[in-house]
């Protein structure tokens, strides 16, 4: 495989040992806790009003599952922190839920201390695989989805505590990279963040073209025609969609970093003005705000350096972060993250008082 322009699905695959074609992986789960009590997990539909006219006509209806913990029904007076966790690229919610072993991850983590709170999963999905959480006309503006009409959403239909210091964000790879993002450009909406191996971190130069990629690109003649490509290629579709839209360019609204066999340097700057370690000192006040921040990264994950950058760049400015290499692929141990290190994390660092 020849690499391209910051290529989404080089750095997953690579990462994650993973073939092309593949949209899904197994991955193993810990064992059951003895004990754990259930959770409620609803399946809703919430509307999006930025994501409305989006070109390449994604849904505006959004699939999100609620985790309400096993305490929800039984005390109606009382409120609970709120978890958003996004998905990584080419799975939808409900993929992920099953990678990562939801509900009885969280289960686990409860019956083994960690305190109860609401944990949602919004879907992000798109036509050309994922939204990269960001704000595009080409795919609507995911990114303000997330921190905007999503928990507007929540809590006004949950009994959440409504403030920052009882939100977090957590995400992992494409979700990873939405939580970075999410998370330096809307520090009053959050107040904890966890990264578990956040990918597109950094730009990447172009290099060698394989001439019969890009021409298939830019043969496609819908968005939906997508759905047939390797999974390298949709990805490109996915990058461009987010970061290089162009409602002047049907049909699939976006710029390649390449036409007719040369590089286009405006649209690779575009592309890099996307990537959090190139924005990070713009945000160093906002980063400064949160109670804490985690990343975290498998040691035969290809991602594991430029979070390890990140890290820096946060050590860098006295910004409190925590950073763990643990033995695993790109997607091998992410459940057991989730039970033994993502929920407690929030456990301890998201405001469990009632709200005023």
């Amino acid at each position: 495989m020849r690499k391209a322009a910051y290529c989404l699905a080089m750095v997953l695959a690579a990462g994650a040992g993973i073939g092309p074609a593949r949209a899904q992986v197994t991955t193993e789960a810990p064992a059951p806790v003895p004990g754990a009590r259930a959770v409620t997990v609803e399946h809703i539909t919430v509307h999006a009003p930025t994501l409305e006219g989006n070109l390449e006509g994604d849904a505006v209806d959004r699939d999100v599952y609620v985790v309400l913990p096993p305490g929800y029904a039984a005390n109606p007076k009382k409120r609970y922190p709120v978890v958003y966790a996004l998905h990584g690229y080419s799975i939808g919610a409900a993929q992920w839920m099953a990678e990562i072993h939801v509900p009885q991850t969280i289960e686990g983590a409860y019956a083994q201390g960690a305190r109860e709170m609401i944990v949602v999963l919004p879907d992000s999905k798109t036509v050309h695989n994922g939204s990269m959480y960001s704000s595009s006309v080409t795919t609507g503006d995911f990114e303000t989805f997330i921190s905007r009409d999503l928990v507007t959403y929540i809590d006004g239909h949950y009994r959440t505590i409504a403030k920052r210091e009882s939100r977090g964000l957590a995400g992992h790879s494409m979700g990873g990279y939405g939580t970075s993002r999410i998370g330096m450009k809307h520090a009053d909406v959050f107040g904890a963040l966890y990264m578990l191996s956040p990918c597109c971190l950094s730009p990447r130069a172009l290099g060698p073209i394989d001439p019969k990629t890009w021409e298939t690109l830019e043969a496609v003649k819908a968005p939906a025609d997508s759905g047939t490509l390797p999974f390298m290629a949709r990805a490109q579709l996915a990058t461009a969609a987010a970061w290089s839209p162009n409602p002047q360019n049907p049909p699939l609204y976006l710029d390649l970093p390449v036409k007719d066999g040369q590089p286009r340097p405006e649209v690779l700057a575009k592309w890099a003005a996307n990537a959090p370690l190139a924005f990070v000192d713009q945000y160093v006040g906002a980063l400064r705000r949160y109670r804490a921040i985690a990343i975290d990264v498998g040691d035969q994950d290809g991602l594991k350096v430029d979070a390890g950058k990140l890290h820096e760049a946060l050590d860098s400015y006295r910004i409190a972060n925590s950073f763990e290499i643990y033995p695993g692929t790109h997607t091998s141990h992410v459940a057991f993250r989730i039970q033994e290190q993502v929920i407690p994390f929030f456990s301890r660092n998201l405001d469990f008082g009632e709200a005023p």
